[in-house]
């Protein structure tokens, strides 16, 4: 099993690109060095979603960026993604991993023994939020916050991924409380110049490297 060696996640909602085409701002991202997205887009039918993955799946393979498709182990299949996160809701992960073999597998997780249970169970990486109030993750109550993504950290051997209202300026906390890396929705497919916002935060979790604050 290859390893986790990327920092920033972009998790897609095609609602929030102010109305570009998903795949277009997905190839804007790539290009800047986005090394990782998930495909989510839970409200599409199955056939629109898998022609979905499949245009982004030849968007990130001509960039080299890792895929991930939601939930949707059949879809994830079907276009040769590089993993499957599975919803807190969905497949269990020892199931999924009968099926996906050696693909990436990811959870998504909502508190500390979420995350440990994810792990022995054979997860790759968990995600873990809402560490912030966001609007997107409202339904799943009020914010974990620091202290909770702090323990997480400490007690699993696997990636975790900070999610939920993560904004450039709240990097250094949630690096500092041990974060693996995080994923973004809002913050990267709002913006208005995708390429520079891409790149100004992978310059700043290179820093976070550099400074030994993240395990590679």
């Amino acid at each position: 099993m290859a390893r986790i060696a990327f920092h920033l996640y972009l998790i897609t909602d095609r609602h929030q690109t102010g109305g570009r085409p998903l795949a277009s701002v997905v190839a804007e991202a790539a290009s800047a060095g986005l090394q990782a997205v998930q495909l989510r887009e839970k409200d599409l039918p199955t056939r629109p979603f898998l022609s979905l993955a499949r245009e982004i799946r030849r968007v990130t393979r001509a960039s080299g960026t890792k895929l991930f498709i939601n939930g949707r182990i059949d879809i994830a299949l079907e276009v040769d993604a590089d993993g499957v996160p599975l919803p807190a809701d969905g497949l269990p992960v020892k199931a999924a991993r009968r099926i996906v073999g050696t693909k990436f597998l990811g959870a998504s997780c909502h508190s500390v023994q979420e995350v440990c249970s994810a792990e022995r169970d054979g997860a790759d990486y968990v995600l873990l939020g809402p560490i912030y109030s966001t609007p997107s993750k409202a339904g799943y109550g009020s914010p974990l916050g620091l202290s909770v993504l702090e323990k997480a950290c400490r007690e699993a051997r696997i990636p975790v991924f900070a999610l939920g209202g993560i904004r450039t300026d709240r990097f250094k906390p949630v690096f500092d409380a041990g974060a693996f890396g995080v994923a973004m929705i809002s913050a990267i497919l709002g913006s208005n110049d995708i390429g520079n916002t891409v790149k100004r935060m992978r310059d700043e979790i290179g820093g976070y490297k550099r400074e030994g604050n993240l395990f590679v």
